[in-house]
C-alpha cells in the first residue's frame, strides 16, 4: 500500500511543474486580452463627452490597476514600451519593420500586444507598430 501511494506521490511531484507552467501560460493569455479589451474601451470611452465619460474612464483605471495587482501576485507585470526609441534588441517583434530602412530612427507608435515579464525574465514577447522618430 505504500509502494501505490509513493507511486502517486511521484506521479503528482512530477506533474506539478506541468501544471503550473499552464496555469502561468492561461494566467499570460488572459492578461493579454484583457490588455487588448482594455484599450478597446479606452478608445470608444474617449470618443464620450466628458460628463459620461469621467465613470467609464475611472471603471477602467480601476479595471487595469485589479489586472496589475493579480498578475504582481503571481510574480508577473506588463510592459508597455509606447513612445520608447525601437532597439532590434527589445523584447517585442515589430509588425511593420520591413516599411523602414537601416538608417531610419524609429519609435515604438502602438503595442498591439504588451511584453509580458516575470522573475526570471521574459515570458512572453509583445508586438509592436513602428513609427519614424521626428528631428
Amino acid at each position: 500500500m505504500r509502494a501505490i501511494q509513493r507511486r502517486k506521490d511521484v506521479v503528482m511531484s512530477n506533474e506539478q511543474p506541468v501544471e503550473s507552467e499552464q496555469l502561468e501560460r492561461s494566467l499570460i493569455e488572459i492578461a493579454v486580452e484583457s490588455w487588448r479589451f482594455s484599450r478597446l474601451f479606452a478608445r470608444l470611452v474617449s470618443r464620450l463627452d466628458a460628463g459620461d465619460s469621467s465613470r467609464y474612464v475611472n471603471q477602467l483605471r480601476y479595471f487595469q490597476k485589479k489586472l496589475e495587482e493579480s498578475l504582481e501576485a503571481s510574480g508577473l507585470r506588463l510592459v508597455n514600451v509606447e513612445g520608447q526609441p525601437f532597439d532590434p534588441g527589445m523584447a517585442a517583434s515589430a509588425l511593420n519593420i520591413g516599411d523602414f530602412g537601416p538608417d531610419d530612427v524609429l519609435l515604438v507608435e502602438q503595442m498591439v500586444e504588451p511584453i509580458i515579464m516575470g522573475p526570471e525574465g521574459l515570458r512572453r514577447q509583445g508586438t509592436v507598430m513602428l513609427g519614424k522618430a521626428h528631428a
